[in-house]
């Protein structure tokens, strides 16, 4: 008998019963993939407030800035309308930004920027200076302040 010639192609077929994942095996894998993701959502839950109050405070930063800018860029007045009660920022006609409801904000600011009992402005000048001012934002027992050096216009995000 004359030998057969062989040409391997392919490892297909050849691979012993050791190779790939078993379907009992994908189960287990899932099964902890599942608790772990259990175990720590609580304590994704426990963060989660503090990233709305710091992302709040950094909207709040941004806002004063952009005022400020403004005021530079166009040589006008530009106010930032704070408004406590609603939790809303407006930067002169444009729409207002909200912010998370479940903060606490104060706002100080001159008296003549008082916008009755719950709202107030901090104005920016073309010189780049301001009224001055600050908001605190507040969540549990984290605290920011967002404050705005009358003389500079600097804006100061702090805890």
């Amino acid at each position: 008998m004359a030998a057969r010639a062989r040409t391997r192609t392919s490892p297909a077929g050849e691979a012993g019963a050791g190779a790939g994942f078993t379907l009992v095996e994908l189960m287990v894998v899932l099964a902890i993939l599942g608790l772990v993701v259990a175990l720590g959502m609580p304590a994704f839950e426990r963060v989660l407030p503090g990233l709305q109050l710091k992302s709040s405070a950094q909207t709040v930063a941004a806002a004063m800035r952009e005022a400020r800018g403004m005021a530079i860029g166009t040589n006008r007045e530009v106010a930032l309308v704070i408004d406590i009660d609603g939790h809303t920022l407006r930067l002169d006609d444009a729409a207002p930004v909200r912010l998370s409801p479940g903060l606490a904000l104060t706002l100080l600011t001159a008296s003549r920027e008082a916008i009755g009992a719950g709202s107030g402005r901090i104005r920016f000048y073309p010189d780049g200076t301001s009224t001055g001012g600050r908001v605190t934002l507040a969540l549990d027992h984290r605290v920011y302040h967002v404050a705005v050096d009358w003389l500079t216009g600097r804006v100061v995000l702090g805890d």
